[in-house]
């Protein structure tokens, strides 16, 4: 089947939080693709409707078995049946992780700037914000200052949220950083909960490790969150896991979710088995579109864009504008929001190091990118 990425599908009059929030705004925030899901998803969603009835789900286990083939298949990562947990998203799976493993005054370890719902799973817990800031080098690309990554860490720290490929920065982070984070965390015993979720949207050349596959011993020591959502543009039907293969760390975060943290319905399953079993060909296309659309867009900042500076991302869908040398007078969210009607994630947000940025959503048809970088052009023209 050929999926045309570059169709336009009219959101404006749907449910989308994406197209509504901002009004007549160009919307290129929210980590939400434009893009319509594949065939085989919507096939198996309209056969769950045609049954008629919409009773409370038993777990999958087709789907506890499809995230078992998964893991062997891509990483070589050996997971049994009892380790997989569901859960209807991977915020509540951080979160759940953030108040199992800490009690109020307990440090959380963060990589700022960073994917901002991790900043309020902190909070969340009434825990201390053991932040650590990512160096950004001169090209845009960011790495870790593993030296920093272990002074932050104190005795209070209990757990280390990493994001994976990382969100916003756009790194997918290579096996020796893994592995120097890892050796880290495993001499001061922190645990480690990782939002691996952006794990399939990789450009080429990268290839994501899930971190607790480096060893048997790390594994004991890590949660692993993952979901087809954001991969096959399934968001609106809520279907994610952790991989928790430590018992006793598996109970408690089990433990976390009773009475507050929903089951996932049988829409999510259903969308969410056909996705694994059936729409890889989909992602294919869908892939190549993205890196197209990754390269047009960095290099139309390079050419039009003055004073605007990118990195290339080498995963997710998210491009992360640096705006701090065109020294606006207020944030670069709020002059392109009120100046171009393009509305995208205010940097700051995402904690320290965000200043000045925004997040550049481009998965979305051409035209729409083209549409958005046009608006910018004219708003900074007018400056």
């Amino acid at each position: 089947m050929i999926y045309n990425c570059d169709l336009v599908i009219d959101r404006h009059h749907s449910d989308s939080s994406k197209w509504q929030r901002y009004g007549d705004a160009l919307p290129m925030w929210v980590a939400d693709m434009d893009f319509r899901s594949a065939e085989p998803i919507i096939e198996a969603l309209r056969r769950r409707v045609e049954h008629g009835v919409f009773g409370y789900p038993t777990e999958s286990e087709e789907f506890r078995q499809l995230i078992i083939e998964r893991m062997d298949s891509l990483y070589g990562w050996k997971v049994s049946l009892e380790e997989i947990v569901f859960i209807a998203g991977v915020v509540p799976g951080f979160n759940m992780a953030a108040q199992s493993f800490t009690v109020p005054g307990d440090g959380i370890l963060i990589q700022t700037p960073v994917y901002y719902p991790m900043l309020a799973a902190v909070e969340n817990a009434s825990c201390r914000s053991d932040a650590m800031e990512l160096t950004r080098d001169a090209d845009g690309s960011y790495t870790i200052d593993l030296d920093r990554f272990e002074r932050t860490i104190t005795p209070r720290t209990k757990v280390f949220l990493l994001c994976s490929p990382h969100n916003p920065v756009g790194r997918v982070f290579r096996r020796n950083e893994l592995e120097r984070m890892a050796e880290i965390c495993l001499r001061h015993k922190v645990i480690i909960c990782s939002d691996e979720i952006h794990c399939d949207l990789l450009f080429d050349g990268h290839l994501h490790i899930p971190i607790a596959t480096l060893s048997a011993e790390l594994a004991q020591q890590t949660i692993t969150l993952m979901a087809p959502s954001k991969t096959y543009n399934i968001a609106g039907l809520p279907c994610a896991y952790a991989i928790v293969p430590n018992k006793e760390l598996r109970d408690r975060f089990v433990a976390a979710k009773k009475g507050l943290v929903s089951w996932v319905g049988s829409m999510g399953y259903a969308a969410a088995i056909a996705a694994y079993r059936h729409a890889q060909p989909w992602l294919d296309a869908v892939l190549c579109y993205l890196q197209a659309n990754r390269d047009y867009t960095y290099e139309y900042v390079q050419r039009q864009l003055a004073g605007v500076h990118m990195g290339l991302p080498e995963g997710t869908y998210l491009a992360w504008f640096d705006c701090r040398e065109l020294r606006l007078r207020e944030s670069p969210h709020e002059f392109f929001l009120r100046e171009a009607r393009v509305a995208m994630n205010d940097g700051a947000a995402f904690g320290k190091g965000g200043e000045g940025f925004v997040r550049f959503n481009f998965a979305c048809p051409r035209s729409q990118v083209t549409e958005a970088l046009q608006r910018i052009d004219a708003a900074l023209q007018r400056v």
